[in-house]
């Protein structure tokens, strides 16, 4: 389907496409991903909204996208996602300053963090990685509706490998913490929303993709001692002989291709690495997605379960 691969860059899969006068959204816009992401769309003509939690760092990469990019055009909106009150706020800011969203990215995460919780009492990693993209889509899907791209992007991960969703107690509160667990039942949520939402918007022609962008260095790996980063990559390459680390540049080109490929229209719901779709795979540590992570049952339980955590109903 793609002619592209593992070691694709961002700018090698949005050569040839026009992006002028699309309005891109990207969430962790102002790091690692999202701004490689933000840069790429940006030289392509795309209007680029970076939005994360400090407004500073916000400031710093615009002026850097702006330094690298003549004639860009960025603009930055608060978020932190894991305080839904935030999230709110965001959404309601974003409806009042802009006039519609053609491709939004949920790129945004944390990863092996120490067990905390949100402002609203949600374990970290399932409550940033997965409750807030919940919401924020929510609030934002108004505006996509309007947009003509018509695409929305959710960072997953192979970390889904990792562990499920567990439905019965997502924030581990009868159950111990383990960092990874954790991760992966957050990017397994991650692909399940994917699921349900592309679901709900296949009658208004939005498609919704769930992205693994590969092993990279970025400082969503903050969390992790050099003991953890020694056992990441021992798991990886046990699992996956030929596995090496993308530069920032690779990982972001499977994003850049989920949200432009003119072969993907209609096609969404699915979980996509190395610039093409993956089949589903049950056994493999290299490659693949998760039969569980596309279960269309497990994902309408997730919906159900965001919406009483999140106190709102999310109808489309």
């Amino acid at each position: 389907m793609s002619q592209f691969n593992a070691q694709s860059t961002t700018d090698e899969v949005l050569a040839g496409h026009d992006l002028s006068g699309n309005i891109v959204f990207i969430t962790g816009g102002a790091s690692g991903l999202g701004l490689e992401t933000a840069r790429a769309m940006a030289a392509k003509g795309a209007h680029v909204i970076l939005a994360a939690r400090d407004q500073d760092k916000l400031d710093q990469a615009r002026e850097e996208i702006e330094r690298e990019v003549e004639g860009a055009i960025v603009e930055t909106i608060v978020v932190d996602l894991a305080a839904l009150a935030s999230v709110r706020n965001c959404g309601k800011e974003a409806n009042q300053r802009f006039d519609r969203i053609d491709l939004l990215i949920n790129n945004a995460g944390v990863m092996a963090c120490p067990f905390s919780h949100t402002a609203d009492g949600f374990e970290m990693q399932f409550g940033t990685n997965h409750l807030g993209h919940f919401l924020l889509t929510k609030y934002l899907l108004p505006l996509v509706e309007k947009g003509a791209g018509k695409r929305i992007v959710n960072l997953s991960s192979r970390g889904h490998h990792m562990d499920k969703v567990h439905l019965d107690d997502p924030n581990f509160e009868h159950r111990e913490y383990e960092k990874w667990a954790s991760y992966g039942q957050s990017k397994t949520a991650n692909v399940l929303f994917t699921v349900a939402l592309d679901k709900r918007l296949k009658g208004k022609g939005i498609d919704v993709f769930a992205v693994h962008p590969g092993g990279i260095v970025t400082n969503l790996g903050r969390h992790l001692t050099e003991q953890d980063r020694a056992a990441l990559l021992a798991r990886v390459t046990e699992a996956d002989q030929n596995f090496a680390w993308k530069t920032v540049e690779q990982g972001a080109a499977t994003t850049c291709w989920a949200a432009s490929a003119p072969e993907l229209a209609g096609k969404g719901g699915v979980y996509c690495e190395d610039c093409h779709v993956a089949e589903a795979d049950d056994t493999s540590g290299e490659r693949g997605v998760r039969s569980y992570a596309l279960d269309p049952a497990t994902a309408e339980r997730l919906w159900s379960l965001s919406e009483r955590l999140v106190g709102e109903d999310f109808e489309i």
